[in-house]
């Protein structure tokens, strides 16, 4: 499959993609990763999404484009220049909360209504406040992760703390998981209970 094989690539993703090229962002998401989110976020009408990792809002604007009328999405990143980079861009959305802070920290204070899907695109969600993320998840909600394939910015080590959150998601019995050798490596979990 090449990139041509994407369908509906938002609108706005070209001038994200020129923006991390401007100010050298090296962490761009996958166009595959965005347009499963896109799907799964299409999935479950009048929503609530979490995203850890804003980054520079590339796989925020496929999850954009996901939402309906009812949805509501929070994304989350401590990069200030980020958020206010994404702010450019998603701002004038209703339905998109965009917060600058630390991820761990807003996990451990955050105390509103679970979410239907959490994509956790940062350390906060994915190595560290698992046990919190996974229980802000609704039953039936899906739990995203990406990355699980080596990937060439990993810093050294890198491979082990994937391989225990591989395991540590393997012995859980409240949720199906799949692991995908797809893309940059997907996990998708959904909470049975």
């Amino acid at each position: 499959m090449n990139d041509s094989n994407i369908q509906d690539i938002p609108k706005i993703h070209t001038k994200i993609v020129r923006k991390s090229e401007e100010i050298g962002f090296t962490m761009p998401s996958d166009l595959y990763v965005g347009s499963f989110l896109k799907t799964l976020v299409a999935s479950k009408p009048k929503g609530r999404f979490l995203e850890i990792g804003t980054g520079i809002g590339l796989s925020l604007s496929w999850m954009i484009e996901g939402l309906d009328t009812d949805s509501k999405l929070i994304s989350v990143d401590n990069d200030k220049e980020l958020i206010e980079i994404a702010e450019s861009f998603f701002g004038d959305h209703k339905q998109v909360d965009l917060i600058c802070e630390d991820g761990a920290k807003w996990l451990q204070q955050y105390d509103g209504a679970k979410f239907d899907l959490i994509f956790a695109d940062a350390w906060p969600g994915k190595y560290s406040e698992i046990e919190i993320v996974l229980d802000l998840l609704k039953v039936g909600g899906f739990y995203i992760i990406d990355d699980m394939k080596k990937q060439p910015n990993w810093p050294e080590g890198h491979e082990n703390f994937v391989f225990e959150l591989v395991e540590y998601l393997e012995k859980r019995d409240d949720f199906h998981i799949t692991k995908m050798d797809w893309s940059t490596g997907l996990i998708v979990a959904v909470k049975k209970k």
